[in-house]
């Protein structure tokens, strides 16, 4: 039990590390949040109670069940989008984090035609594709917020088994098998996107060269050989981000 407590204990801190990590990179600013998934009950997930991310403590970690609701909210606020995590953990049983943000690179391809994809290898996991999460269907005209079970579903069939998806004029939503693997695909997805917003303005209609399906499926299968500890792929992403939080 002692042992299990102390893993528990990881997480949680780690989970304190992401919010921080992802504040710090502009992925998130006073909205957004981050969740991971029981490593006791696979039908509950942890994630801070509503604050800035950069302001969460261990303190301010609460426990939810399948639903999307606190087991013990001790009378502090939660999220009102925390369905966004509860639904996706539904759907998706290789899924072990969830992120949601208003990653301003992003935005701008959910309210165009344009695709956005993988431009570097970093971001490789990009080219299954990118789903663009259009809540008027789920909700017809609504206030754009993931409030309930029913959108939260809706967003978690979008995803579907990809690693990101774009919720219209919103933000996106970024999964992993744990969380280090989704804070590195955060961050990157938003350097993605800008990265790939320049080439097309420098372009200025001309040709961009992407990123191949098989460059991407090459760098992915690399990227999953680096195991947690060894110094290499999201691994490396997140000792180098979190030794910036100290640096500041």
């Amino acid at each position: 039990m002692a042992q299990k407590a102390d893993e528990l204990a990881l997480d949680i801190e780690d989970l304190v590390t992401a919010n921080h990590i992802l504040h710090a990179q502009g992925v998130v600013d006073s909205f957004g949040h981050v969740s991971f998934r029981s490593p006791e009950r696979p039908d509950r997930f942890f994630m801070a109670r509503a604050m800035g991310p950069k302001l969460v403590t261990a303190s301010d970690i609460l426990e939810f069940d399948a639903e999307g609701e606190a087991l013990d909210r001790q009378g502090r606020s939660v999220y009102s989008e925390r369905f966004i995590h509860s639904e996706i953990y539904k759907k998706r049983p290789d899924v072990n984090a969830v992120i949601h943000s208003h990653s301003p690179g992003v935005i701008p391809f959910s309210m165009t035609d344009v695709p956005l994809r993988a431009v570097m290898p970093p971001a490789a996991f990009l080219h299954t594709g990118v789903p663009v999460f259009e809540i008027r269907e789920a909700a017809g005209m609504s206030d754009m917020l993931v409030t309930n079970a029913k959108r939260g579903h809706a967003l978690a069939q979008s995803l579907g088994s990809h690693s990101v998806a774009l919720m219209r004029g919103h933000g996106d939503v970024v999964v992993g098998s744990d969380m280090r693997l989704a804070v590195a695909r955060a961050v990157y997805t938003e350097v993605n996107a800008r990265i790939q917003m320049q080439a097309i303005m420098l372009a200025s209609g001309g040709r961009i060269e992407y990123m191949a399906p098989e460059e991407c499926t090459l760098r992915e299968a690399n990227t999953a050989l680096h195991k947690r500890g060894s110094g290499m792929g999201q691994d490396r992403v997140w000792e180098a981000l979190k030794n910036e939080l100290t640096d500041k």
